[in-house]
């Protein structure tokens, strides 16, 4: 909204400066043939530049408002510069115009300088305004601040995206700070959908289909970022990528949102701050302690002799010691013990009805097992 009212502004300044000139020309000229086609051409001049630095601007790439002062500091240049280049292109102007009067050569000046000023005002303040979050004014050691809203922003790698939970983790309304998508990070995942490989091809457009559906999500701040991080190294394209995306992060004081783990290490290094879906679901996982009964339906069998494997509801690896005769039923176990691996959360179990791994063969849980869900568990000892 301030970049539509500064185009308006500026539109108006033009439109009056041009009209200015027009009488201006146009009296000096009085009396001669030249008057009106004079002051015409002088107003086209100015207003056609004028419109072109306008035209360019609005062609541009959209970029960020930094801060009100930015206006402040775009004003002070402008002016500053455009008074120079008046005094410049004064001695000019009076060995162009050496017949005009006194009154009309300050006009004329008058003229110049407004002129160079609004022009140079705007493309002051048009070029702070639109400038990035993080930039270095023009004496050393002074630089805006950062404005952030609510909690640090999220930066997302190319890996959680083609994943999709984070959309699904989004519709939750938990996530309430705005998610920023680099664009080399775009880049790559459209580097991915145009692959010549199948799998890549369609792993880049599900990512392209999640994006859009973060796009839509009314409830998601989703940002574009056209910050630009220079490449490093002679290393591959996702070292290059992941390089870059720790530096972006940490350049605008946001955190990482990936699965890769290499990238979570680098990260790490980098002193930037990571969340790992992968962790965070393994997290949100069922809670099992030990001599906590289960039930579990025997689906394989295990590594080790006896063993049987069975999961829960949510992927978490059960493993029924003694239960590898038990392929396709559903049993009652104890929790023995939970291991935490970096991979997820392995639950170790006993057949409830027995007091350890080595207590023989369970015949009578097989029969109990084999009538059904609905019959009761044989008594304990």
């Amino acid at each position: 909204m301030l970049l539509v009212g500064l185009r308006g502004v500026y539109a108006a300044l033009l439109i009056g400066i041009a009209l200015f000139a027009f009488t201006l020309f146009e009296e000096v000229n009085q009396g001669t043939d030249r008057a009106f086609g004079a002051g015409a051409v002088a107003a086209g001049i100015i207003f056609v530049a004028g419109a072109g630095v306008l035209f360019a601007d609005v062609r541009g790439k959209n970029k960020q408002i930094v801060d009100l002062t930015a206006v402040y500091f775009g004003l002070l240049l402008g002016l500053l510069l455009g008074w120079l280049f008046s005094l410049a292109l004064a001695p000019l102007i009076e060995a162009g115009f050496p017949d005009l009067k006194p009154a009309q050569a300050v006009k004329l000046a008058l003229l110049t300088r407004l002129s160079l000023s609004v022009l140079c005002c705007y493309v002051a303040i048009s070029t702070l305004v639109q400038t990035k979050d993080d930039f270095r004014f023009l004496i050393p050691y002074v630089e805006f601040s950062k404005q952030v809203k609510g909690g640090r922003p999220l930066v997302l790698d190319t890996s959680v995206i083609i994943d999709g939970r984070i959309a699904d983790l989004c519709d939750t309304r938990i996530i309430d700070t705005k998610l920023v998508v680099p664009r080399f990070v775009l880049n790559e995942l459209q580097g991915i959908a145009d692959s010549s490989d199948k799998l890549k091809r369609n792993r880049g457009r599900r990512g392209l289909d999640v994006l859009k559906r973060l796009q839509a999500n009314p409830r998601v701040e989703l940002e574009m970022h056209d910050g630009h991080v220079p490449d490093g190294g002679k290393a591959g394209e996702k070292v290059r990528v992941d390089e870059r995306l720790v530096l972006f992060a940490r350049s605008i004081g946001a955190r990482v949102v990936t699965n890769d783990f290499n990238l979570n290490k680098v990260a790490q290094l980098q002193g930037v701050d990571v969340i790992n879906l992968n962790e965070m679901a393994n997290a949100l996982k069922t809670v099992a302690l030990p001599g906590e009964p289960l039930t579990i339906k025997v689906v394989k069998a295990g590594d080790q002799i006896g063993q049987g494997v069975g999961y829960l509801d949510d992927g978490t690896m059960v493993v029924v010691e003694q239960g590898r005769n038990l392929i396709g039923q559903e049993v009652p176990i104890v929790v023995t013990s939970v291991l935490q691996t970096p991979a997820g959360r392995m639950i170790f179990g006993r057949l409830e009805n027995r007091a350890g791994p080595g207590s023989g063969t369970a015949p009578a849980l097989n029969a109990n097992t084999a009538a059904g869900p609905g019959s009761a568990p044989p008594p304990k000892p």
